[in-house]
């Protein structure tokens, strides 16, 4: 028995049910109940057709059971949406091919602090077995607070009287990784468990949910990585791998959540619901491999181009093999572990009268505690550059990365020794870097809003106002790892030693192998901290007050044949933004709080035509924003005076002021935004095709840049004093902006509709193309981030007498991808596109002793498809990135009791 609809898909369904609206049981005993998979995908059709936004909709098959194994993945296979792997895992959501950091994503319709750096919620901080229902808005309205660019992705969570039954339930699932326990002390298979309980008490006046979900799981991944490509490209110089920075890692993510609602109807017409959701969540990566100066030519490495074998390419020559002498490989035991303890909750008093008022009052909290220690510790033949044993390595690059033939073996202890084998800390030697980033994320939102039912064409009045205070901040804390006692290199203690990592699908084979975390804690690597100021330079606090006020009019008349419903209305916000933080003037730190105080009106409409015969045109229009990344805003500023004439000074007037870092006065993304959907339900209402065609001027951009800039709030730098306090910024900056439009086409079909003999087989599904025109600063086309021209997703599935079993495949084309670089900063490097191949088989048992009890059988990843970024251009033997993450398999079972 699947869950509840949706509020909206109940209503219209006791409307055309005469048996349920008297509470009679049907009497035709051949009646096939529709349940599990194929009532998940009538849940979505019911929300989609009954909703008068644009949207897209995943329901939970049963208590705990989403259709996948996460929320990511469950999500990413709606219409126009697709994801970004991380370790594997469907991370972060990609809507009409625009990445995580132009759409908003709400819990039980509030805003949420994320375990990320930025606004982007990462959706494997949540179990997906506490989760109901998952909603993705395309267009906004008036009423709709906490609203994003492209997107508004709202998950929510069960509400017992909704409900309407008692349900008891337990869950658990084991999983395995096929690509093996890549490093010591890790592991191939993990488990999960959850448990749920809905009652409902007081002749179903009050009712309570709980749900917690524990997860034990490994990742494991296969990983080339170049620094980059050195050559001009001609016979004598061809393009050669400069550098390589290969790594094998294993992730051990531990997650419990828990989540729990209680409901009270005080009175007929008086409502109280408290909610509450926490997560702990542990992201332990151990990662293992050898850093190799190549072709660059540093650190005394030869490439001789007479013995490389290359191909021609549009861009010139292309060396795919050949070999270096003098190479000092830098042997790596790297660590990464994210910690974050997420809470969220709220109160919601709701008033529904009988003479056409209602009204709500909302409080929402959330906050994310947030530690990232990053660990590097570095191990080769000697110290310094020209010391220790040097190696001769032979190379092939293809289209998948570069593997290589050394002669040296990397695995013996005797002799890769604890050092800085290139000499990266110059007069410091440097074994390592420590760093540790420290987040706080908190947020509060306060809610009030009045509604009246009207007469006529405007069928209500909504009324309502919203303040949302954010505070987040990142300290970081940051060491040089070391030597003990003035030592240029010791010895990897033999009682530390560990299992030996292979790096065979490279060629290098295996490497000498041991947790940083424990040398240090031995005393034989030391941490000494790093005063640079390029530290305090990361940190920052930055403080958001929004105020939102808004009112709507909803549409409701009956027309010849159907019904036009919508709504038209406005929001206005009002934004007051402040960082605090370190600036540096001419080298010496200043405490400095910077910000800004803004409006943004936002209209928006939409409009709904519902035939009789079953047809409906939509037509939505808005005014639609984003937030900066909240890392933009920060007011660490490194300035200086520029006394020469550059001919940069924005004013004319010498000497002027040069910086560059953060930007407190960005203002948001912005855009004009038209959508206009056709949609025809079938199949008495279990099935839809859909055609959604949009546009968005986007009339304010964000993009890094030179700006002019009023330092007028900083102090003057020492020495010569400015003849003007508008000089120079570089950093994030408001540009003019573009364009982006596309279209979507989406189909669910039950098969039976062509033929009865087809009976529980079905598709769902959609393809989506986006096209964009953005300017940077400069007025040449940019790339945005997330960006993939085409997405599409299917699923092909049976599911009748207990029986179910899915196929499913989701694509999208490249990307500009968000990575974790030195330092947990974030580049983007360009993905090439990839296809995910997933599947399941299961049986429910619906009578006898087993009754209740669900097993299943799931397949991630089948075609072992790799995560590969390479460079901006189409040479595809270019690689940057080639992660390999292996196919997973689950067994597992849910049982309601």
């Amino acid at each position: 028995m699947a869950l509840t609809l949706a509020p909206q898909a109940v209503l219209a369904q006791d409307a055309d049910s005469g048996e349920e609206a008297t509470g009679e049981e049907p009497e035709d005993e051949n009646m096939i109940i529709v349940s599990g998979f194929r009532e998940s995908l009538e849940s979505a059709v019911a929300e989609k057709r009954n909703s008068d936004l644009i949207l897209e909709s995943v329901t939970a098959e049963d208590i705990g059971k989403l259709p996948d194994d996460s929320i990511g993945e469950s999500i990413a296979r709606l219409p126009g949406v697709t994801s970004q792997r991380l370790n594997g895992r469907a991370n972060v959501i990609a809507i009409r091919g625009l990445g995580p950091d132009f759409s908003q994503t709400l819990l039980n319709g509030r805003e949420q602090t994320s375990t990320g750096d930025n606004r982007a919620v990462e959706f494997d901080q949540y179990p997906s077995e506490v989760v109901n229902q998952v909603v993705v808005y395309k267009t906004p309205s008036a009423s709709l607070v906490g609203q994003g660019l492209v997107g508004t992705i709202d998950v929510r969570t069960i509400r017992p009287l909704e409900a309407g039954e008692q349900v008891i339930a337990i869950g658990a699932k084991g999983s395995y990784a096929d690509i093996g326990a890549l490093n010591a002390g890790s592991r191939e298979f993990g488990y999960r468990v959850n448990g749920t309980y809905v009652d409902q008490f007081a002749d179903d006046t009050i009712g309570i949910a709980l749900s917690a979900a524990y997860t034990d799981e490994p990742y494991q991944l296969q990983e080339f990585n170049a620094w980059g490509y050195a050559g001009n490209g001609d016979p004598t110089s061809p393009f050669v791998i400069g550098g390589s920075k290969s790594f094998v890692t294993s992730t051990q993510l531990k997650r419990f959540g828990v989540t729990g609602t209680f409901q009270a109807e005080l009175t007929p017409t008086l409502m109280l619901t408290a909610d509450g959701f926490y997560s702990n969540f542990n992201d332990d990566s151990t990662k293992r491999g050898i850093e190799l100066p190549l072709g660059f030519g540093a650190f005394g490495t030869q490439f001789d181009p007479s013995t490389a074998t290359t191909t021609t390419t549009e861009f010139g020559e292309f060396a795919t093999s050949g070999t270096f002498t003098g190479v000092e490989g830098v042997v790596r035991n790297d660590v990464f572990q994210r910690k974050a303890d997420q809470y969220s909750g709220g109160l919601n008093l709701a008033y529904e009268g009988d003479d056409g008022w209602s009204a709500f009052f909302d409080f929402g909290y959330s906050r994310t505690d947030r530690n990232e220690l990053s660990i590097e510790s570095y191990s080769g033949t000697g110290y310094n550059v020209g010391v220790g044993a040097t190696d001769t390595i032979g190379f092939m690059s293809d289209t998948s990365g570069t593997s290589f033939n050394p002669s040296l073996d990397y695995s013996n202890p005797n002799l890769i020794r604890l050092t800085d084998p290139l000499g990266w800390g110059g007069s410091r030697v440097q074994a390592g870097y420590y760093n540790d980033r420290i987040i706080e994320d908190e947020l509060k939102q306060y809610r009030l809003g009045v509604s009246k039912e009207l007469g006529g064409f405007f069928s209500k009045i909504h009324l309502g106002l919203s303040y949302t205070n954010r505070d987040k901040s990142l300290t970081p804390d940051e060491f040089f790892v070391q030597p003990a006692g003035g030592a240029t290199e010791v010895p990897i203690p033999a009682d530390l030693l560990l299992r030996s990592t292979d790096l065979g699908y490279l060629g290098l084979g295996p490497i000498v192998s041991y947790d940083a975390r424990d040398v240090i804690a031995s005393g034989v690597l030391v941490l000494d901290r790093n005063l640079s100021n390029d530290i305090p330079a990361k940190a920052y606090r930055i403080s958001e007050d929004l105020m939102t006020l808004y009112a709507q009019l909803d549409i409701e008349q009956d027309i010849g044949g159907g019904v036009l419903t919508g709504n038209v209305g406005v929001q206005a916000i009002n934004t007051d933004q402040n960082s605090s933080g370190i600036s540096f003037a001419n080298g010496n730190q200043v405490d400095v709080s910077l910000g800004d105080d803004f409006w943004d009106v936002l209209p928006s409409a939409n409009l709904s035509l519902r035939l009789d015969s079953d047809w409906v045109f939509r037509l939505a229009a808005s005014r639609q924003i984003q937030r900066p990344q909240l890392d933009d805003l920060r007011a660490a500023i490194g300035y200086g005076v520029v006394t020469t004439i550059d001919g940069q000074s924005p004013t004319g007037v010498y000497p002027y002021i040069n910086g560059g870092g953060g930007n407190p006065l960005l203002r948001p993304y912005r855009a004009n935004a038209i959508d206009f959907n056709v949609e025809k339900y079938f199949a008495n209402g279990a099935g839809v095709i859909a055609l959604q065609l949009f546009y968005k001027d986007l009339v304010s951009y964000i993009d890094g840049a030179n700006t002019v800039f009023d330092y007028s709030g900083l102090p003057d730098p020492a020495g010569v004093a400015p003849a003007t306090q508008i000089g120079i910024l570089n950093s994030e900056v408001n540009t003019g902006g573009g364009n982006f439009f596309g279209a979507e086409l989406s189909a669910t079909v039950p098969f039976d509709v062509f033929f009865s003999a087809l009976e529980g087989f079905g598709a769902t599904g959609g393809v989506g193309w986006t096209e964009t025109k953005v300017e940077d600063a400069n007025g040449n086309t940019d790339v945005i981030p997330g960006y993939s021209e085409w997405v599409a997703n299917g699923t092909l599935y049976y599911e009748r007498g207990g029986f179910n079993a899915r196929g499913s495949v989701r694509y999208r084309s490249e990307f500009l991808a968000d990575f974790t670089g030195f330092g947990g900063n974030i580049t983007r490097r360009l993905a090439r596109a990839e296809t995910i191949v997933d599947a399941q088989i299961g049986y429910d048992f619906d009578s006898g002793p087993l009754e209740g009890l669900s097993i299943y059988l799931q397949g991630q990843n089948l075609t072992n498809a790799p995560f590969v970024s390479q460079f901006n251009v189409p040479v595809r033997e270019a690689v940057i990135d080639n992660q390999e993450y292996g196919r997973r398999f689950l067994a597992g079972f849910t049982f309601r009791f």
